[in-house]
């Protein structure tokens, strides 16, 4: 792989959420299933096409994270939906791509935010290019997002702008924290909301948006988005924690490691007013990511001795009741997702939607 030639890869339903033939084995079902397949790979194919800059530079940077791969949560969703209205149609392959490239694009910025050092399974960009290219990279892919939803009219450009927005405020209050009184794993709901929810439920409101779909599934799609993409961030968070790199393509405990707020960090938190056990493991937390934070040059030997006391960190951390806490959380947040979609007919694309919700928290990667 070089970082200015990704090669497309055609995309399966099938695969990704496991719709096998025991469970879509109706032929109105398995054209379903094809339908949605052939959108894929049209918007995999657009991808490819426009991210492309005359510059040589820019041209590299920003397809250097669509080469390393990705799930396409968002673009699967519009065109799952999609089969609600007329299918992938011209709209629908523009909009999914933009979602997609809006949300390449906070992965650059995020990186910089959270001094990631893998994505995806490879160095982040600004690992490789430094934070100033990361950045322009991602406000490249943000521009281009934008011309893209610019075709499709004034409700799309109005849809960009609010999310984009909801990105940026989720970002911001992250950043800052809570303010004194807010309760800090509200304020942290809320902002997974901002920043993965709202451009999931993005996603899945332009497959109603510019398939023709009934315009009363457009409150039901959006919070089904919405939530779906909170939990999808509490099962990342339990994610952090796993010892299987090949899988997850990082290290175990890297957001712990960074100081990023998760959802057991925030339990622990809790529980360390009258739990002494987990008020020793917090400490044990805050120590490392100080030591790690603070260290100005690399000593062998106290970055070893670091890393295997991490290691065991996390493994505690893992094995304690606030991990799988998280995991019930995320589990529930799904389960209300599901119940949005209440007022969707039934058939394929409310079944197809049901088995993309427990994907969402059954993966591992």
């Amino acid at each position: 792989m070089t970082a200015g030639g990704p090669v497309a890869h055609r995309n399966s339903l099938g695969r990704s959420l496991g719709l096998g033939e025991r469970l879509f084995a109706t032929p109105a079902e398995r054209r379903f299933v094809a339908a949605v397949d052939d959108g894929l790979e049209l918007v995999e194919e657009g991808l490819l096409r426009e991210i492309a800059f005359a510059d040589e530079i820019a041209d590299a940077t920003t397809r250097y994270l669509l080469a390393a791969g990705g799930k396409r949560v968002r673009p699967t969703l519009t065109l799952l939906i999609a089969q609600l209205g007329e299918g992938a149609t011209p709209g629908i392959v523009a909009s999914a791509q933009a979602t997609e490239i809006t949300h390449l694009a906070s992965l650059y910025h995020d990186d910089v935010m959270d001094e990631a050092q893998m994505r995806r399974g490879v160095p982040s960009a600004q690992t490789v290019w430094g934070n100033n290219v990361a950045i322009l990279s991602g406000d490249l892919l943000f521009a281009r997002a934008s011309t893209i939803v610019s075709g499709l009219g004034q409700e799309a450009i109005l849809l960009q702008a609010e999310t984009f927005e909801r990105l940026c405020l989720g970002q911001l209050h992250e950043t800052i924290g809570p303010r004194d009184g807010d309760d800090p794993i509200a304020h942290y709901l809320d902002v997974l909301a901002d920043k993965t929810g709202s451009l999931i439920s993005t996603a899945a409101r332009a497959g109603v948006m510019f398939s023709g779909a009934p315009r009363e599934y457009l409150a039901p799609v959006a919070e089904f988005g919405e939530k779906i993409g909170i939990a999808f961030q509490l099962i990342d968070d339990v994610i952090d924690l796993s010892d299987q790199p090949a899988e997850t393509g990082k290290k175990a405990g890297t957001d712990l490691r960074a100081g990023v707020v998760t959802l057991p960090v925030l339990y622990l938190r809790q529980l360390a007013r009258t739990d002494l056990e987990a008020s020793a493991l917090l400490s044990e937390i805050d120590r490392i990511v100080e030591a790690t934070q603070g260290e100005t040059e690399s000593d062998p030997d106290v970055d070893g001795r670091l890393d295997a006391e991490f290691a065991d960190v996390v493994r505690r951390v893992r094995e304690h009741d606030v991990t799988e806490r998280t995991r019930l959380e995320a589990h529930r947040w799904a389960r209300e997702a599901l119940d949005a979609l209440a007022p969707l007919p039934s058939g394929p694309v409310k079944k197809a939607l049901t088995r993309f919700a427990d994907r969402v928290v059954e993966r591992s990667a």
